[in-house]
């Protein structure tokens, strides 16, 4: 029996050393290939650093009669009305010192190099708070996550109306304080409303590049990171319609672009 035992076991032990020498090199079949990682599915091509540095800075003005504007009556909602201590002043005509004016969207045209752009990781984020959407005008990438904020504790109706993009009709509950959104396609400043609200109202565009600004109550804008060249720049107003400038500019260089909007 301990013969049978202790041959087995030998046996056993060469089998053992046949695949020992196999592993070590002598066998004559390649190890397999590391897969390469591969991109996620879905991930931006093209380049999001900045192409130059050049800047294009400017003022936008407004000139001629200033309209009077009705303050915006929420009485309609308790809620909405119980946020406020002051009128709520129509944001159709913004005006600061001087007439500068805001909520221009101030954007790159034609000119660019032909790149692709990825879109920022952070989304652009539009708020409903004391039942406005701040901001009321705003640019974003094609494909960057657009989020939308229900700060108000109040039953909002986010309603975007696109002509291209795909448009979304989405109620948002007191309880419900956030949403998401993308766009797959370019497209002019387009309205969103609330239908619960309708003195609620914001415009977005959707653009294939981050060379884009608004202008603040100063009426100033920037954009910078642009490459040396030649570009046409529009400025876009919502009532007052759209103007556009030729600037050249140089690497490093700062080049002042200045719109008035007439009534």
């Amino acid at each position: 029996m301990i013969d049978k035992l202790l041959r087995t076991l030998a046996v056993a032990v060469a089998i053992a050393a046949l695949f020992a020498l196999a592993a070590c090199g002598g066998g004559s079949e390649p190890a397999p290939a590391t897969t390469p990682s591969e991109e996620p599915a879905g991930a931006p091509a093209g380049t999001s650093q900045p192409l130059g540095s050049a800047t294009v800075k400017g003022t936008v003005r407004y000139e001629g009669d200033v309209p009077r504007l009705a303050a915006i009556k929420m009485d309609a909602d308790p809620g909405c009305a119980a946020k406020h201590k002051t009128p709520v002043q129509s944001e159709a005509l913004v005006l600061g010192d001087g007439n500068t004016l805001a909520n221009v969207l101030v954007q790159v045209k034609s000119g660019l190099p032909a790149t692709q752009f990825a879109p920022p990781a952070e989304p652009r984020v539009m708020d409903q708070e004391g039942c406005r959407y701040i901001p009321h005008v705003m640019g974003i990438m094609v494909g960057q996550t657009f989020k939308i904020l229900n700060s108000d504790g109040l039953l909002h109706n986010v309603h975007s109306l696109p002509k291209i993009n795909k448009g979304f009709n989405r109620a948002m509950p007191a309880n419900q304080t956030e949403a998401e959104f993308t766009f797959t396609k370019t497209e002019e400043p387009f309205k969103i409303k609330c239908d619960v609200h309708p003195w609620m109202n914001a415009f977005v565009a959707v653009l294939d590049h981050p060379y884009y600004s608004v202008s603040g109550a100063d009426g100033s804008f920037e954009i910078a990171g642009l490459p040396a060249g030649t570009y046409e720049v529009e400025a876009w107003h919502e009532k007052l319609g759209t103007q556009t400038a030729t600037v050249t500019i140089a690497d490093g260089e700062t080049t002042a672009s200045d719109f008035t909007f007439t009534r």
